[in-house]
């Protein structure tokens, strides 16, 4: 069994499904710091522009100039990202894509008495996992239909009091912070001090005051009647 895991015809289809694992890991990790992997792709995917994820993954032209969707809009819409968490579709590509490959494999080793050669396995893999992938996301989609009317910008954090939950913020050197939007969803932001000198250590509840490349600055809350 070993050998046949360690065969390198295997090597991209165990590696997938040891991200996968290390992914899961640190995500638990996170959490007991208070933290969250998940949490913090997910929003970071709102940072993009704001199309309409059901008539992309249709390849419909939704923009009011009349351009179409560009195709990267295209793909993110056909695995309902923006809809499901960013980690969720990552996470269940790993597997599908994995456990394909393998179960692909052992069944063709047991017929011919051989692996195929990676680049025939990865083939089928691929698309036998973009398709599990596309059908667990709209799946969960449809079982969260929240998300897709509950969506927010993630420009509409600033004025907002986040709580630092992992490291120490400095300028230069951000750190994770989470946050409540106005629909009572968490998110988890990147969150530096507006200013040198000045650091936030976890715990520290601070008012974002405006955002740049995906990296909120922030200030010191001094008013307690501002809430996270």
């Amino acid at each position: 069994m070993y050998d046949f895991i360690a065969a390198s015809q295997n090597l991209p289809f165990t590696v997938a499904l040891g991200v996968m694992l290390g992914l899961a890991l640190l995500e638990v990790l996170l959490l007991l710091l208070g933290g969250s992997l998940f949490g913090f792709f997910d929003g970071a995917t709102a940072d993009g522009p704001e199309i309409d994820m059901d008539a992309a993954a249709d390849g419909l032209e939704i923009d009011t100039d009349g351009t179409s969707v560009p195709t990267l809009d295209r793909i993110l819409g056909w695995f309902a990202i923006g809809r499901v968490p960013l980690m969720v579709v990552v996470v269940a590509f790993l597997t599908s894509f994995g456990l394909l490959g393998l179960i692909l494999q052992s069944v063709w080793s047991g017929i011919s008495g051989f692996l195929l050669p990676t680049s025939l396995a990865i083939i089928p893999a691929l698309i036998g996992g973009a398709s599990i992938t596309r059908w667990t996301a709209v799946g969960l989609a449809r079982l969260i239909p929240s998300t897709e009317t509950s969506a927010v910008s993630t420009n509409s954090f600033v004025g907002r009091v986040a709580t630092i939950t992992l490291g120490s913020a400095r300028l230069g050197q951000p750190a994770q912070a989470k946050l409540q939007d106005q629909h009572g969803q968490t998110h988890y932001v990147m969150v530096e001090p507006d200013r040198q000198g000045i650091t936030f250590e976890q715990g520290s509840r601070v008012l974002l005051v405006a955002r740049a490349r995906g990296v909120f600055r922030a200030i010191k809350n001094k008013n307690n009647a501002l809430i996270d």
